[in-house]
């Protein structure tokens, strides 16, 4: 399989009845009109949510919400109110019904597009409607988000992880190297 991937914690709901849970298996597939994509296991609680209102939240995680993220990927928010379980904070969605994690540095608010049963999990297919970034984390002269200070986590095969550091940039092998 293909690993790392980016631990999130995709809210789902609306007012009313709203929930956390984690995914690893999700990412951007277009970025023209910017589309990304969640798969999830049908008998998951959260997936009578998201295919109910047709809409999600994904939020990246950092160091400080592993455990949160951890545990919302364990318990079952049939059973469990993760928001109060975790202290996790909702914060009122810009473009869809779901809450966002106010504690995560990006939330990706998307409605769902299409819904392709894929086996074990079905991939849930979205339009991205808005990108909320933690404004400390915004470099104020280039407007590029700040990766490396931001403290994201990968999980692989079961384990979490802090993201690295910066090792290159886009186009850095085929650069002319300047004259001294």
């Amino acid at each position: 399989m293909i690993y790392p991937l980016p631990a999130v914690l995709v809210s789902c709901g609306d007012d009313e009845t709203n929930n956390l849970l984690t995914v690893a298996w999700t990412g951007t597939v277009c970025t023209d009109p910017a589309m990304c994509y969640i798969s999830v296991r049908p008998e998951r609680y959260s997936y009578g949510l998201i295919r109910r209102n047709m809409e999600f939240t994904i939020n990246l995680t950092t160091e400080s919400m592993t455990r949160a993220t951890d545990w919302c990927g364990v318990r079952s928010g049939r059973d469990y109110d993760k928001w109060a379980e975790t202290g996790l904070t909702r914060e009122t969605g810009l473009m869809v019904r779901c809450p966002s994690v106010a504690e995560s540095p990006v939330s990706i608010e998307c409605r769902v597009k299409q819904i392709i049963p894929l086996g074990s999990h079905d991939m849930f297919l979205a339009d991205v409607l808005c990108v909320r970034a933690d404004e400390s984390l915004i470099d104020q002269q280039t407007g590029v988000f700040r990766l490396e200070e931001a403290g994201l986590v990968n999980y692989s095969h079961g384990h979490y992880f802090r993201q690295g550091e910066q090792i290159g940039r886009f186009g850095f092998s085929v650069m002319k190297k300047k004259k001294k």
